[in-house]
């Protein structure tokens, strides 16, 4: 069981969508309730210190993945942006069984491709800006800009919205931090996907690392710069595609 808000919709397969840093899971995954009607219950999570789950005073993937395999019952397909796909990441090494399929979204793998060097710069940029001691605003204008994000064509009111969120971000678990379960998931039996949005070298670059060491598929999907999920069509074909092929098995 678990005490993270969920919101459900549709029936038959599971699956979790596991959203990223600044924002709620209804606001992150508006896109993808067309595929309610596939066929999949979507089950639609606020990670802890979100929404209308129980506040955290920092993101924290491990325990993410804590509350992920709890909800994933006999089996579940997880889907997971930015620093949710962490979580998923782990959740899937936690409970191979009962995972259907992975699907990572740009997530911040940040001790991969650290050969490459876009993604090597996105790192010391991304860790730089932790460090910065800057008023929320400020701080997470800087943020943005630094994972692709352009604070200046988000939607009205939505930086405005994310302010309260942002002491989360920045206590966060790092993602620098983590001991990813790359064994576990190259060895694992069922389809992996890793989407990246086509806007930064150096998540590119991340992204190749982890699915060639995963043994994942590649896609890259662009339009929508780091929030992938919100290209709507293009992003829940591949999810999909992703999910069939996993039941073909």
């Amino acid at each position: 069981m678990s005490d993270l808000f969920v919101d459900a919709a549709g029936s038959w397969e599971r699956v979790i969508f596991v959203h990223g840093s600044l924002t709620t899971g209804r606001e992150e995954w508006e896109a993808q309730q067309p595929l309610a009607e596939e066929g999949f219950r979507l089950l639609v999570v606020d990670r802890r210190g979100y929404g209308r789950s129980p506040g955290a005073e920092g993101e924290d993937f491990l325990r993410d993945a804590q509350d992920i395999a709890a909800l994933m019952d006999t089996g579940a397909h997880l889907v997971g942006h930015s620093y949710g796909g962490l979580g998923a990441m782990f959740a899937a090494a936690l409970r191979p069984g009962e995972t259907r399929s992975l699907a990572l979204l740009e997530p911040p793998a940040f001790t991969l491709g650290q050969d490459r060097p876009a993604a090597r710069d996105l790192v010391v940029r991304s860790v730089e800006i932790l460090d910065l001691d800057l008023p929320d605003r400020a701080w997470v204008v800087r943020f943005l800009e630094s994972v692709g994000s352009r604070p200046e064509e988000l939607p009205p009111g939505l930086l405005e919205a994310a302010l309260p969120l942002v002491p989360l971000l920045r206590h966060a678990r790092r993602p620098t931090d983590a001991e990813l379960p790359i064994a576990e998931l190259a060895s694992a039996p069922y389809p992996s996907l890793v989407v990246s949005g086509g806007h930064h070298p150096g998540f590119e670059e991340i992204c190749d690392d982890l699915a060639e060491k995963i043994g994942a598929s590649r896609s890259v999907i662009e339009g929508a710069g780091h929030e992938v999920q919100f290209t709507g069509a293009p992003i829940n074909d591949a999810l999909l595609a992703l999910w069939r092929s996993a039941s073909a098995r």
